[in-house]
This record gives C-alpha cells, structure tokens and sequence, in this order.
C-alpha cells in the first residue's frame, strides 16, 4: 500500500510539473518581413492595446523616449544601407525609440538592439539617425499598436506606426536602381542570356524611364525567343510608344491581343484594346 502511494504521489507530481498553463500574451509578438524593391526589411515588434485605456500623452507620456511597443525594443533590419527622411543609415538592426509629441514624433534608430526595453543608460553615440515625422490623425480608432509598410514603390516606403487615433509614416529609400542596374549589366555581359533575362532588363529600363534605346534592343530580344509569350509583345508594345514609333506600337499589341485572347488572359485583352485605340486614333 505504501509502495502504492508513493507511485501515485511521484506521479501526480510528475504530470504537475510537466503541465504548463497556456493563456494569451497581453502584448502579443509579431514579426514583419516586406520586401522592397530588392531591399529586405524586418520589424520584430510587441503589440499592445489600448483596453479603454487614454494613450497618448497618458499611458504613453509626451516629450519622453518610448520603446516604441510593449516588452522588449522594437527592431527594425535593413538588408541594405538605405536613407530615412533624407539621412543615411547603414545596412544593419536598430531598435527604433519614439518621442512623441501631439504634433510631431522624433523618431530614434539606435545602434543597440538588444534592450529590455530603454536602455538602463543612453548612450547618444549609438544614436545612428534621429528623424522628425508628422502626426496624422485618423478617424477610427487602432486598438492594437500596429506597423506597417506602407506606400511602397520600387525605390522606398514608409514605416507606419498606428496606434489609438495616430499615425505617423517614416519616409526610407532604398537603394534598387544601383542593384538592379548592377545584376542586369552582370547577366547581359555573360553569353547565357535566356529571353526572361532580355524581358525583366527591359521592363525595369521602362518603368523607371530609363536608356529607351537598350531598353527596345533587349525587349525585341526576348520576343524573338518566344514569340508567343503576350505579356512581353505587351512591354515591346509599351516601349515602341515611349521611343515615338506608334506603328511598332500598334503591331506588337495587335500580336498581344491575338496571343491573349488565345490564352484567355482578360485583362491584357483589355490593356491592348485600351491601347490601340489610343494609339490608333493619333
């Protein structure tokens, strides 16, 4: 019998040990990973809620550093280096440091990324940039802190940061045209050029407006190797009309037209016709 108990009580013992109360963060973790252009950015990030709670310039004081979140420092990593708002910051992770204000936020990109929150002690020579943002105020409220990356195109984005009935976006450009112009002069100085390499150099030299010229070269390339591909004859269209010749124009999107119709792609179906009647009417 004594032996019977002792088992039973090494048991017990041995299930509440192993057992682990489960309930919800109050400030739950989240991670943001977003690339852009060919810059890769992450946030790592606690999110708290407003629970009926006043925010800003109660819960979170005015005029004072904030960890920009709940728990421990938010963090934010550049794959490259890149500017926010104008300033340089190098390729790397900060913590990002808040002080807001109603009108304007200082927003803090610190060297030192691994804070249980602030820093026991600031130290200004890690303060790689500071930047001045402008409120925003929104209609609704954000319960839950929330960052964003938010108008983004090939060359930048901001950084949102919402919460209670602010928002407040941080401007950064990051570095695509070198890159991109950089990989594409790589792949075209090599001799296994495939007609997706001839595509992609054109389509980026039309997008950002750039030497039309090589642009046409390598577009006219790449369909020569796959004549039936709609969507390249679409961008030669495209290019044929940025460099004045209206009538190549009109040819490579009657061929689109064609080669998508049979394909049953609507919506180049639809850019061609839109396109050849503008053309057509010049």
């Amino acid at each position: 019998m004594k032996k019977f108990v002792l088992f039973m009580f090494v048991a017990l013992l041995t299930i509440s040990l192993e057992a682990q109360i489960q309930t919800p963060a109050p400030s739950p973790f989240s991670v943001l990973k977003q690339t852009v252009g060919l810059t890769e950015v992450t946030v790592e990030y606690s999110r708290p809620s407003m629970r009926g709670r006043t925010i800003f310039g109660d819960l979170v004081p005015y005029d004072a550093v904030w960890r920009t979140g709940a728990n421990m420092n938010t963090k934010i990593t550049f794959s490259d280096d890149v500017k926010v708002e104008g300033k340089d910051l190098k390729a790397g992770t900060y913590a990002i440091y808040t002080r807001p204000t109603e009108a304007v936020w200082e927003v803090i990109f610190y060297t030192d990324s691994e804070n249980g929150g602030l820093p026991q002690e600031w130290d200004a020579s890690k303060v790689a940039a500071t930047v001045k943002v402008e409120v925003y105020p929104i209609p609704m409220p954000i319960e839950t802190f929330t960052i964003s990356i938010d108008d983004m195109h090939n060359d930048g984005a901001s950084l949102g940061l919402m919460w209670e009935k602010v928002y407040v976006g941080v401007k950064f450009v990051v570095p695509t045209v070198a890159k991109a112009t950089a990989s594409i002069q790589k792949v075209m100085s090599g001799s296994d050029i495939s007609a997706n390499d001839y595509f992609a150099a054109a389509q980026y030299y039309y997008q950002e407006g750039m030497n039309m010229g090589e642009a046409k070269q390598w577009i006219d390339k790449a369909v020569s190797m796959n004549d039936k591909a709609f969507w390249m004859t679409r961008v030669q269209s495209l290019i044929y009309a940025k460099t004045g010749d209206t009538k190549g124009a009109i040819e490579a999107a009657k061929k689109s037209l064609v080669e998508a119709q049979a394909a049953g792609n609507a919506d180049y179906v639809k850019m061609n016709k839109e396109s050849l009647k503008e053309w057509e009417m010049q």
